[in-house]
């Protein structure tokens, strides 16, 4: 399944504003880390594979540079559980 740009971009906008990282107690919205276009390209990539398995894939593919980015993480680690299914219910609508 192939997005265009403007469903592309609809997509990176919402997941912007809805998933963030936790660390150390702090909310960071992936707008604001610059992570938002990064997941929405891993998740256009897996959009035929599901919501469910998209959303695991795409947080595994998404590497977060720490420190001086000499350490990367998966952005699955840096997110909350309940992330994952907010993650779910912003891709439905794109996996129709």
């Amino acid at each position: 399944m192939t997005l265009s740009a403007t469903e592309l971009k609809d997509l990176e906008l919402a997941l912007a504003d809805r998933l963030y990282l936790q660390v150390a107690g702090w909310h960071l919205y992936l707008g604001d880390a610059g992570l938002a276009q990064a997941l929405a390209i891993e998740c256009a990539a897996r959009l035929g594979e599901g919501t469910a398995i998209c959303a695991r894939q795409a947080l595994e593919a998404v590497l977060v540079p720490i420190g001086n980015g000499s350490t990367r993480l998966p952005l699955a680690r840096l997110v909350p559980a309940g992330q994952l299914q907010d993650l779910e219910e912003v891709l439905e609508p794109f996996c129709r």
